[in-house]
């Protein structure tokens, strides 16, 4: 059964429905791949492993993230977006439901493992399909389509704890419920695309970098740029604020602003890009997220926690902007690109963090935030050689 809708895949109008049906998958997919933080004291003890071991899990699962361009390409040439769409948050939702009863470590590995490949199965075909419901708001698609994301990784801890209290870890699994509910609601929400299965040519990752690389290219810039601000106040907030106060609440509660005014700044940008245009939005962002941060780093009280309101709402804001810049340009093959795309973020992000730790051993965390700051203005270089 699916909802008719005459020339969808031609049609200019933002399909509100749709867009929010798979925002709604976006969040619900993403709640079960953020249970992993909150139940690993448990894992930790009914497993008896290493504080290393518990952290490899993290890294075993985001390993997938880089065939995402090979997935892409398979989603292009086999026109199977909408089917991988659909079954992907129930395919995540089985191994990360088990993972409270894996009788070993290797086991949770191979759980894990297998949960990051199905969160490539979605998360690289998911953005395709947004744009193709979002007509010519792909700015507004994407932004509803990254606060569901953003939404799993605030309420996941808290359900995550709801549920194995309520449930127990034997009967954990009984969550994987959800996943599928919201699998059978897309197959009756997503009509399959109208372009004939039959006439997809062979395409290529060369061909798919090819027709993206005028705007891939510069992208890549101002990712790296963007990276060192990301991970630096993503990652070591908590522990900056909690080392300055004393106080781990505080430090929490910190990281709690800046990923919630990062929500409304994903709400909002997309849709203002569609207005104001894609460079022009990026290049306001992206010029007064460094400002913030060394602000951020420089002052204390009000000043500073303004400073943290407004880097959350800039820094976050721009991934929705530069995935509709990527689904406009990629014609031919929207969901390889998209999966480009997609690696270069997980490789350049993964690289900063590492690189933010360090600088932060040998300077200090308050110089981490100035170099990163500083690192965030070479973006701007790289916006203006972005074509229109």
């Amino acid at each position: 059964m699916t909802i008719p809708h005459k020339n969808t895949a031609q049609s200019s109008e933002f399909q509100a429905s749709r867009v929010s049906m798979i925002a709604f998958a976006h969040f619900v997919h993403d709640l079960y791949t953020s249970f992993l933080a909150p139940l690993l004291p448990l894992i930790i003890e009914k497993l008896s492993i290493t504080l290393s071991q518990a952290g490899l899990l993290s890294t075993v699962m985001q390993i997938p993230s880089l065939a995402n361009p090979f997935i892409g390409l398979f989603a292009d040439n086999k026109g199977l977006a909408r089917w991988l769409v659909i079954l992907a948050p129930t395919l995540t939702a089985i191994p990360m439901s088990l993972i409270c009863i894996a009788p070993s470590y290797a086991m949770l590995l191979v759980l894990v493992f297998v949960a990051g490949i199905s969160v490539s199965l979605f998360h690289v075909p998911a953005p395709v399909a947004v744009a193709r419901y979002s007509g010519r708001y792909k700015g507004r698609g994407m932004s509803f389509f990254m606060v569901g994301g953003e939404f799993a990784r605030t309420l996941g801890p808290i359900l995550a704890v709801a549920a194995v209290s309520i449930l127990g870890l034997a009967n954990f699994h009984f969550v994987l419920a959800l996943a599928m509910a919201t699998s059978v609601l897309l197959f009756i929400t997503l009509e399959p695309s109208q372009e004939s299965v039959k006439a997809k040519r062979r395409g290529s990752l060369a061909q798919a970098y090819k027709e993206i690389r005028h705007v891939l290219n510069p992208l890549a810039g101002v990712l790296v740029a963007r990276a060192m601000m990301h991970g630096s106040m993503g990652m070591f907030l908590t522990v900056y604020v909690e080392q300055a106060t004393g106080s781990l609440w505080l430090g929490g509660t910190a990281l709690t602003l800046y990923e919630a005014t990062g929500v409304a700044g994903i709400l909002s940008a997309g849709t203002l890009s569609d207005r104001l245009g894609r460079r022009r939005v990026l290049f306001w962002a992206l010029a007064v997220a460094p400002v913030t941060i060394l602000l951020f780093a420089k002052t204390t009280g009000v000043i500073q926690v303004l400073s943290l309101l407004i880097t959350g709402f800039t820094v976050l804001s721009t991934t929705p902007v530069m995935l509709a810049l990527v689904q406009e340009n990629a014609k031919e093959s929207p969901a390889a690109a998209n999966g480009l795309f997609m690696m270069l973020s997980f490789a350049v992000r993964s690289l900063a963090v590492v690189a933010a730790g360090a600088i932060a051993d040998v300077f200090g965390m308050n110089m981490m935030f100035i170099i990163s700051a500083l690192a965030g203005f070479t973006a701007i270089p790289f916006l203006i050689k972005l074509k229109k």
